[in-house]
């Protein structure tokens, strides 16, 4: 018997990625950058050019594959924001894989979130959370946001953060334990 096939996305189904395509987008993106490159703007257009697929191509796709198929809509929009800016001859020795990167932060968020049993509705309850967490992660004030998708999302270390900040290591490990503590209110909320 042949599984059946999932509904076709829509809109609503779309946006609610937004959050987590936010937080894949923020953590691609360095802070010298952040001002000259509009990361929500770069969402906006991937939700945007997924929308138009879906109105070309409406076939159903699994969470999982939604969720593969907008991290590469992304991060050719990214590539592409990035390659705007670059004022420089292209050096393909300065690129950096983006959809590596932007696949590793995937791989990060959802580590946080592993469960050992990977049956279809775990699967499922594992997906709502990831998104939950990208909601909330959106929600906290902006140092403490920074701090959290930095360590956690990132890989980076206390001094790495407080470095890309400027600040000092105990005032990043302040921002880790409000973010934090703020995260799981959030999550609790939701």
């Amino acid at each position: 018997m042949m599984p059946s096939n999932p509904e076709p996305m829509t809109a609503d189904d779309l946006e609610r990625f937004r959050a987590y395509l936010n937080v894949l987008a923020r953590s691609q993106v360095g802070p010298a950058l952040r001002d000259r490159l509009d990361v929500s703007g770069v969402v906006q257009q991937t939700l945007l050019e997924a929308f138009r697929e879906l109105s070309v191509d409406p076939r159903g796709r699994t969470r999982e594959e939604a969720a593969a198929w907008l991290r590469a809509i992304l991060g050719h929009n990214l590539a592409d924001g990035l390659r705007r800016l670059s004022t420089r001859k292209r050096d393909v020795r300065r690129e950096s894989p983006i959809g590596a990167g932007l696949d590793e932060s995937s791989s990060r968020l959802a580590a946080c979130l592993a469960d050992d049993e990977p049956s279809p509705s775990r699967k499922l309850m594992r997906h709502e959370r990831m998104l939950a967490v990208a909601r909330a992660l959106d929600m906290l004030p902006e140092n403490q946001r920074r701090a959290v998708e930095m360590h956690h999302l990132q890989g980076l270390t206390l001094a790495e953060i407080a470095e890309a900040i400027g600040t000092t290591r105990p005032a990043v490990a302040g921002l880790l334990h409000r973010g934090l503590k703020a995260l799981r209110a959030n999550l609790d909320e939701d």
